[in-house]
């Protein structure tokens, strides 16, 4: 594991994710799992709404691949149907009428794309430096706009983002700040695309609002890195990595672990997520993370 001294100067580059920073901001304990555990515990069951994102990212990916006259609504349908992944629904008749209603959707949102507008670039890896990090990410996609490139980001989830979303999301600034460092072109528009809705949010972020989230992230990751050095040094796992209980423990894929995130929630059904696109079930769901 990288190595940072806590006044924030680096003796090796923390290598991170976006993901892997939102992860220990959300919960260290669960951090600590993921990232620090060797063996790492074993996850739950799969998250039906985990296999729609993949299933819709996958299609949307593969209908810019097409050939531009292919690039039509209906083929994207199709594209979801072929793309479509079979894990954590309730049953089969569930997974059937919901990969209708993403055909449907994707569908729709390719009706208001011009297919001669290819992008830039689609799950585009990006990679930058900073003094504390090396920090890498996948773009959904990269536009290119009026000589500059854009980070636009799909999501699938019941909640549409609300206004300021893109402009907080450190994972967005995140994107934004290496495409423009890796591809030496200005990036500073960032999207979120939310395909149930049809809504899309924007932020344009400038010099100053990028660094503050680069400020943030670094300082993300030198209290990551203290607390394995913490825990190393031995302090107790819990102290170190402690747990931060919240709604969000009941879609926790490590709750099985955690006495505090079984206490903090409910336990849910692996399709729980995916209920606002399904036949009604009688149910109530929990709301699901952003995805």
């Amino acid at each position: 594991m990288a190595q940072l001294s806590l006044d924030g100067m680096p003796r090796r580059l923390f290598s991170c994710t976006p993901t892997r920073l939102a992860a220990f901001e959300d919960c260290p304990r669960r951090y600590r799992m993921t990232y620090v555990d060797r063996p790492a515990p074993p996850k739950g069951p799969p998250w039906a709404h985990a296999s729609l994102g993949v299933s819709v990212h996958n299609a949307l990916h593969r209908w810019w691949d097409e050939p531009e006259p292919r690039r039509t609504p209906e083929r994207a349908a199709e594209l979801v149907r072929a793309c479509w992944v079979r894990e954590g629904w309730r049953d089969a008749e569930q997974s059937a009428a919901v990969r209708e209603r993403a055909a449907a959707m994707c569908a729709r949102y390719a009706a208001g794309l011009d297919p001669a507008a290819a992008p830039r670039a689609v799950e585009r890896q990006v990679a930058t430096r900073t003094e504390v990090l090396a920090l890498h990410g996948r773009v959904d996609r990269l536009d290119e706009r009026a000589g500059e490139l854009v980070v636009v980001d799909y999501k699938t989830g019941r909640r549409p983002p609300e206004d300021g979303d893109a402009r907080t999301s450190v994972a967005l600034a995140l994107y934004a700040f290496a495409a423009e460092r890796m591809l030496r072109q200005r990036c500073r528009r960032v999207e979120l695309h939310h395909l149930p809705s049809g809504r899309v949010v924007t932020a344009e972020h400038t010099d100053e609002s990028l660094a503050r989230h680069v400020r943030r992230a670094e300082s993300v990751a030198v209290d990551a890195v203290a607390a394995a050095e913490g825990l190393a040094a031995g302090q107790p796992a819990d102290v170190a990595f402690p747990p931060r209980p919240g709604p969000l423990c009941s879609w926790c894929d490590l709750r099985r672990h955690c006495p505090e995130g079984r206490a903090a929630g409910p336990e849910l059904a692996p399709w729980a997520g995916v209920e606002y696109l399904a036949e009604a079930s009688g149910e109530a769901a929990a709301p699901p993370p952003a995805s």
